[in-house]
């Protein structure tokens, strides 16, 4: 028999968001479901399992900003934190808060349609369990949907295939003839921490990437106790900068310092470490003035003459394009090309032809012998998250149809014709550090549903389980119609374009990068953020905010 079960808000997925989310509606003591299709907490994390994996956000900000006496005594040691140590202090948030009572696992989201005569959601799950939820809360990742090339002969392959993103940890490396497709993040990573190891790694480039040093490695007890002592001043700072990741944000302008100067600046964020430090911290027009990029790009590229030895190497490495896709930053990426087993094969310039049986043949006709075949070709972002799952609002109309025409969602979390549903890490967010836009985007979700929540207030309980519009019983299906709040489709059209108009004359628009969803063969390109930063956004949310949300209609009525 089917289990139907009624909650106030269902969040879908137990990441960094849907496990703020839980907090949130926990905390406004609403009867809450969180599922996820994984076996466990942790979203993207849980997922992304290969060698090296790592945030490039360092570990004092890679976590929640609300739990001043965990950011204080949870342990971290490093700079910055692998995957390892995320799936172990995202449950330990889990646990402290006593949210895992709110979760199922091994339970994935099939569809979700609402329904205009009880106001709810119908969400069906791959358990056969059906949810009824007055809120839609969806979780369900930035960067989740693996990314793969459309390579001929993929089949034919009779060794092991892995994904970045679907890693199988029982794939033995060591000794093994590794190629890697992708170069972006989770390239980088995965060839900077299985190099030492495997018997041979073949970097199969297409596009040359800029990374800079991590700066990563061990903190000193000094350095922890002062990053305690100032947690207040950090996090006020990250909530009042563009970028969010608690380094300076600059307004020199590059060519108007001098050579020596303009050196001397690079040198000191390059030592530093940090991608987002060297792109925003050094000057404050490298995304903005071609000329003042050019001169980052050619910092790095002599930086790659440096390190890299051999120069046929180190010719292949250096790029061409404008340092302008999401700042790399690495442990030691462009060093691992100093050693004999490391070779980096150019594939502009000699395209990949075929999967063979035992390889990767180019066009030339060359066939590359390979044990291991890893694919880092990224994330179908944001939207591929959604791709997968049937989502149907007023008339039938899906999320699907809705973004058609380009990705949107007003102020990353509302679609107009979607009542009551809501996205964490939607399009058309803040482009800045993910932990405190996550954060950001949730804490207004929040406020929405209190607004919504308010018009219901001085309802009377009635007979079917309904006290000022919220769910008591868990089955069944309620007859009281909770109240609605919806966006208006004028005002999504106003978030894109303004969106749209941020991003003007940036660098980023010369790149070919998955920020414009220029990534996926045949996808329309899409202004896939808010280019003016963290800061903007929350100003902009306190307006609406204090102005009670004129973008959404609230009513009890269809």
């Amino acid at each position: 028999m089917t289990q139907i079960i009624q909650v106030d808000a269902l969040v879908v997925g137990a990441g960094v968001g849907g496990i703020f989310a839980t907090y949130r509606l926990a905390d406004m003591q609403m009867n809450i479901q969180t599922i996820d299709m994984a076996s466990d907490v942790g979203g993207t994390w849980y997922w992304n399992r290969y060698p090296g994996a790592m945030s490039d956000t360092e570990t004092y900000l890679y976590r929640y900003s609300w739990d001043k006496d965990d950011l204080q005594t949870y342990p971290w040691t490093q700079h910055y934190i692998y995957q390892p140590e995320i799936l172990k202090y995202l449950p330990h948030i889990v646990k402290k808060h006593d949210l895992r009572k709110h979760m199922k696992f091994n339970c994935e989201m099939k569809s979700a349609t609402w329904e205009n005569v009880s106001h709810r959601w119908h969400v069906t799950c791959s358990t056969g369990e059906i949810y009824y939820a007055r809120y839609l809360v969806n979780s369900l990742g930035l960067l989740s949907k693996a990314n793969y090339p459309d390579i001929q002969g993929l089949s034919n392959f009779h060794g092991s295939l892995l994904h970045t993103a679907k890693w199988d940890d029982t794939v033995q490396l060591e000794g093994k003839r590794v190629g890697i497709i992708g170069n972006g993040s989770t390239g980088v990573q995965v060839m900077t921490a299985i190099a030492p190891k495997v018997g041979h790694l073949a970097s199969f480039q297409r596009h040359p990437q800029y990374s800079v040093p991590s700066g990563q490695g061990p903190i000193a007890a000094d350095y922890r106790k002062k990053v305690n002592e100032d947690y207040d001043k950090i996090w006020n700072n990250v909530w009042s900068s563009t970028v969010g990741f608690g380094v300076p944000e600059s307004t020199l302008k590059t060519m108007e310092a001098s050579p020596k100067e303009r050196k001397e600046a690079f040198e000191e964020v390059w030592s530093k470490g940090n991608g987002f430090r060297f792109m925003f911290s050094a000057f404050g027009d490298l995304t903005t003035d071609e000329a003042a990029n050019e001169e980052a790009c050619s910092f790095i590229r002599g930086k790659i003459d440096e390190i890299v030895k051999d120069p046929a190497k180190a010719s292949v490495l250096k790029p061409k394009e404008l340092y302008a896709r999401r700042p790399l930053c690495d442990s030691g990426y462009y060093e691992i090309f100093n050693r004999d087993n490391v070779d980096v094969i150019d594939i502009q310039a000699n395209p990949i032809k075929q999967i063979t049986d035992t390889g990767i043949e180019l066009t030339d006709g060359k066939i590359h012998d390979m044990d291991v075949l890893v694919f880092a070709t990224g994330f179908d972002a944001i939207e591929g998250s959604y791709s997968r799952v049937c989502i149907a609002g007023r008339d039938g109309k899906t999320l699907k149809d809705h973004w058609r025409d380009g990705l949107r969602a007003y102020g990353s979390v509302a679609c107009s014709g979607f009542p009551n549903m809501f996205l964490i890490a939607g399009p058309q967010g803040p482009f800045a550090n993910f932990p405190p836009v996550i954060e950001s985007e949730t804490n207004l979700i929040m406020s929405l549903i209190e607004h919504a929540e308010a018009l219901d207030s001085g309802r009377k309980t009635t007979p079917n389980g309904i006290t000022n519009g919220k769910t008591n019983g868990t089955n069944g299906t309620s007859r009281t119609r909770p109240a609605i709040i919806e966006v208006s489709e004028e005002n999504e059209q106003d978030w894109a374009d303004l969106c749209d108009s941020l991003v003007q004359g940036s660098d980023f628009l010369k790149s070919p990068s998955w920020i414009f969803s220029r990534n996926i063969p045949g996808r329309k390109p899409n202004t896939n953020f808010y280019f003016a930063g963290l800061r903007s956004y929350l100003e902009w949310v306190r307006k609406q905010t204090s102005a009670g949300f004129p973008a959404f209609a609230r009513s009890w009525d269809a």
